[in-house]
């Protein structure tokens, strides 16, 4: 009686130990542009696993959904989660946080709203890639940047073609957006290191500043 009655209180010990450890994490679920094949999933959860303390990651290659959670004392921004898919190389499309109190924080992509004083033009640029996955993160990316309207960007060509609104953005601010997130444009070079944070498949050859 006294083994079965120390495995029950052992039970119990762990149960409620698991209980709370899960009430003091926070859960993050992020829909991700750009996950194409099982590589991309596993690039994406090696950046992710720099944040210490990371569990329970899951990523849907099909639907791009990416979850985990995260120790709640430490207080993981929205902002640092969408900055770390960036820097692996892909386009958080939404975002949503819900805090171990039960608030919930959400973010989606950003729509631009045209006013009267708005001045919109087309125009073509030079754009890197390679795949379809590159094509993605691009018009994603653009999209995402306030004053953008609509974005297209064509693999055999290398051009793409955005709708903005000058009172918002500049092209050059679109080309240096563009290029932050590893893909070299016209007027703006991506770095070595958003270059190498790109998937395999999308490692275009450079352009020629």
């Amino acid at each position: 009686m006294k083994i079965k009655a120390i495995i029950l209180l052992v039970a119990v010990v762990m149960v409620s130990a698991f209980a709370k450890a899960q009430k003091t994490m926070d859960t993050f679920e992020v829909q991700v542009d750009g996950l194409g094949c099982p590589f991309c999933a596993y690039g994406l959860e090696k950046k992710f696993k720099e944040f210490k303390g990371i569990k329970k990651v899951v990523i849907d290659i099909e639907t791009g959904d990416f979850s985990f959670q995260y120790p709640s004392e430490k207080n993981l921004t929205m902002q640092a989660v969408v900055k770390q898919v960036e820097k692996a190389g892909y386009t958080p499309i939404t975002s949503k946080i819900t805090r171990a109190d039960g608030t919930v924080e959400a973010n989606e992509a950003n729509t631009t709203e045209l006013s009267a004083e708005s001045v919109v033009v087309t125009q073509q640029v030079l754009v890197a890639g390679k795949c379809g996955m590159c094509e993605a993160r691009i018009i994603n990316a653009a999209g995402n940047i306030p004053g953008v309207t609509a974005a297209a960007w064509k693999q055999d060509q290398q051009m793409m073609k955005v709708t903005y609104d000058k009172s918002q953005v500049t092209l050059d601010g679109i080309q240096s957006e563009i290029a932050r997130i590893g893909h070299d444009t016209k007027a703006h070079k991506a770095t070595d290191e958003a270059y190498a944070n790109l998937p395999g498949c999308c490692k275009y050859e450079r352009l020629d500043q």
